[in-house]
């Protein structure tokens, strides 16, 4: 994952989280996001509520060797929208960026059920009230 701006804090969080949670995830931070979008070698899709539909526009890049999902916060530069191959929307009303990249990767990737990721030392434990984690060999 790039980060911009750089943040130190939300990075070591994203850090904690997979030592946690397991899987394989890098957080790079950058004080330039065009290089990063003008440098990437593949389709550049950037999710925004103002895009065209993910059903829609999902087969012309699904099939990619590599692909650069991008989110923006509140203010996002009109320049984003001209530098992205392609500007997908999930639903055309506001929603959460983490929950829109959740949803293009179950899309592209179908996705399994709720599974432990590899080196986890801990994962939800389903329930149907409450909430629980089960441990998973080592200190969670």
């Amino acid at each position: 994952m790039f980060l911009h701006p750089p943040d130190p804090g939300l990075a070591e969080r994203l850090r904690s989280a997979v030592r946690r949670w397991g899987g394989d995830f890098e957080v790079v931070p950058t004080d330039d996001w065009r290089s990063v979008v003008r440098a990437f070698d593949g389709p550049v899709v950037h999710l925004t509520m103002y895009g065209l539909p993910l059903a829609r526009v999902e087969p012309r890049f699904a099939g990619a060797e590599r692909l650069l999902l991008v989110v923006g916060g509140a203010k996002v530069p009109g320049e984003l929208y001209r530098e992205a191959t392609y500007n997908v929307a999930v639903g055309h009303q506001p929603h959460s960026e983490v929950a829109a990249v959740a949803v293009v990767l179950e899309h592209l990737l179908g996705l399994p059920g709720p599974r432990a990721w590899r080196g986890a030392r801990q994962a939800v434990a389903p329930r149907a009230r409450g909430k629980r984690l089960a441990v998973l060999g080592g200190k969670a």
